[in-house]
């Protein structure tokens, strides 16, 4: 029988769940979709997809794909999954693709979202930053400039990351006021090192409150004589939000 190529877009809460990734020893988003689609499709499955998430981040919008000889409608495939998946995991569509769709390697861009509040609130407490100092948006714009365009991001990733190359580009950044009492900064680009992202905001954050200088970002991004210290946002609060092909 001839492989079909099954595309899924979902979203999920990230909140008890060890990242992306499939860990022999952790409950992880992929492994929970795949241990679902090994039981519908009785073979092996193994998602490909378009980005991984740290421990505790969650995604709007993530997209994965897998090949399966099984003769199960989309339909089908979007009712069976929705019924076994825990109800913090959600497929939202399912597509018949082309034999050589790569979720991974066809996307265009990602965007990912970061929410902070200047309000505490429990309720909020794994979906948003508590962020005590009322940030001024003009200020942190400017200190998020120097990371627009094409540059290397090596002091911004951690040591395990696995990418040979740490050139990335980052299409643009847009911070705006977001419901009462909150900031999102969106950040697109094509493609993202290992917690790029949670080094990016968290730098940029302490230089906003002057626990770093306000040059350190143009140093990091031009000084590699050196390990640098990481600093990093907490996952709360951050989204994979949009994957445009």
């Amino acid at each position: 029988m001839n492989k079909r190529n099954i595309k899924l877009s979902y979203m999920y809460d990230g909140s008890r769940y060890f990242g992306f990734q499939r860990q022999p020893k952790h409950i992880t988003v992929q492994g929970e979709i795949e241990k679902i689609l090994n039981l519908v499709c009785n073979e092996e499955i193994n998602l490909i997809s378009a980005g991984r998430t740290d421990r505790g981040v969650h995604a709007k919008h993530q997209v994965s794909n897998f090949y399966t000889i099984s003769s199960i409608t989309v339909e089908k495939f979007k009712y069976l999954l929705n019924r076994g998946l825990p109800r913090d995991i959600y497929v939202f569509e399912v597509e018949e693709v082309k034999e050589n769709f790569n979720s991974r390697y066809d996307a265009k861009y990602r965007e990912y979202e970061y929410i902070i509040s200047s309000e505490r609130n429990p309720f909020e407490a794994r979906y948003v930053k508590y962020f005590p100092d009322k940030i001024n948006i003009e200020k942190l714009k400017e200190i998020f400039l120097p990371f627009i365009g094409i540059k290397d991001f090596h002091n911004f990733r951690l040591k395990d990351c696995v990418s040979k190359i740490s050139i990335r580009e980052i299409e643009k950044i847009d911070i705006d006021n977001f419901e009462n009492n909150k900031v999102k900064i969106t950040i697109r680009g094509s493609s993202f090192l290992k917690s790029q992202i949670r080094i990016m905001i968290g730098t940029a954050l302490a230089i906003y409150q002057s626990r770093l200088p306000e040059n350190y970002i143009e140093i990091l991004l031009k000084d590699f004589s050196k390990e640098y210290k990481k600093i990093l946002v907490e996952p709360e609060g951050l989204y994979l939000s949009k994957i445009v092909y």
